[in-house]
């Protein structure tokens, strides 16, 4: 047998509050919450904030004393995540050459150790959004002509 709660009614569901409350009637309320009344949001938010350097204390304690958690913890809210950095590389490249051939020269930047495998990488993604922005163009193009030749 199926429990009847589980069964969801094609009448729209309110929300808590003014059950009498519907979309579109007036507001029970014109004039809006009165001043001086605090959000419960804005009240938890500030109560956080006011225990906040109590809990850094507590962790940063609790890291001196060798607790490799709370460490971790610390430490990754002072001092950001490493990223790689790419650094300025110079090789032979001939940006007119058709994409086959830039690719190609890419590679052989990588495979020399010029460049990077993943600076490669990133150089050949870059080569790839280019030709691929290119032929939309062309493709746009060709349409045009195709287009004043008909008319």
């Amino acid at each position: 047998m199926v429990d009847p709660g589980l069964i969801k009614s094609k009448e729209p569901q309110r929300r808590q509050g003014n059950p009498a409350w519907t979309p579109g009637c007036k507001s029970p309320n014109p004039s809006g919450r009165p001043k001086g009344i605090v959000d419960k949001r804005a009240k938890l938010s500030k109560q956080m904030l006011d225990d906040a350097n109590g809990i850094v204390s507590v962790m940063v304690e609790k890291a001196l004393e060798g607790d490799t958690g709370a460490a971790s913890l610390v430490l990754s809210r002072v001092l950001p995540a490493l990223k790689s950095q790419s650094e300025r590389v110079l090789f032979e490249f001939d940006a007119t050459a058709p994409v086959v051939k830039q690719v190609e020269q890419v590679l052989a930047a990588i495979a020399s150790g010029a460049v990077a495998p993943d600076l490669g990488k990133q150089i050949v993604e870059a080569i790839h959004a280019l030709s691929s922005i290119r032929a939309v163009e062309e493709l746009e193009q060709r349409i045009v002509s195709l287009e004043e030749k008909q008319a």
